[in-house]
C-alpha cells in the first residue's frame, strides 16, 4: 500500500512546495519513500509550471532542503481519487478544497498543522506579500508539522 499526501496552498509556490520538500525529506529519512508519495498543488492556476518562489527556495536551502525541482500545479478533481491526505495550508485553502470535494471522498481532508497535531485551527500564513521573516515563520511551522504528520501516518497505516 502506498499512502499519498497532497499539500495545498493558494499558488503552489511558497507554502505547499515547502511542506512538500520538507515532508519528502522526512519520508526519505525514515526510509519510507516506497510507501509514501508526496505532492503539492495550488487552489489557483496562477503559477502552473513555475518553480517555488525564490525566497521559499532560499529559506529551504538555508536549512538543507532543495525544493528548486518542484513545479506549480493546480489542484484537480482527480486528486480526490488519488490522495489519502489532502492538506490545506490555511482555512481559506481548506474551504476551497471542501467546495471541490466530491461526495464520495473518504480520505483525510484537513488543515496541515491540525492533522499533524501541531495546533487546532492553526494556519500556515501566506508569506508571499511580506518579507523574509514571514518565510522563516512558514518554514518553522512546516518543520514543526512534518514529523507529527509522519508519526500520524505511520500509526494509522502501520508503517
Amino acid at each position: 500500500m502506498i499512502v499519498k499526501v497532497l499539500f495545498v496552498c493558494l499558488g503552489n509556490i511558497c507554502r505547499s512546495p515547502t511542506a512538500h520538500g520538507l515532508f519528502q525529506a522526512e519520508v526519505e529519512k525514515a526510509r519510507l519513500g516506497d510507501r509514501i508519495f508526496v505532492d503539492s498543488a495550488g487552489t489557483s492556476g496562477w503559477h502552473i509550471g513555475s518553480p517555488p518562489d525564490p525566497r521559499s527556495q532560499k529559506t529551504a536551502l538555508d536549512r538543507g532542503y532543495d525544493i528548486s525541482h518542484l513545479r506549480g500545479r493546480e489542484v484537480e478533481l482527480a486528486d480526490f481519487e488519488h490522495f489519502d491526505y489532502i492538506l490545506g495550508m490555511d482555512r481559506k485553502n481548506l474551504a476551497d478544497l471542501s467546495r471541490l470535494r466530491p461526495a464520495g471522498y473518504n480520505g483525510n481532508l484537513g488543515l496541515f498543522l491540525e492533522v499533524a497535531g501541531v495546533g487546532e485551527g492553526l494556519d500556515v500564513p501566506d508569506p508571499y506579500a511580506y518579507g523574509q521573516e514571514h518565510f522563516d515563520k512558514v518554514i518553522q511551522l512546516v518543520q514543526a508539522g512534518v514529523s507529527g504528520l509522519l508519526a500520524r501516518i505511520r500509526s494509522e497505516h502501520g508503517f
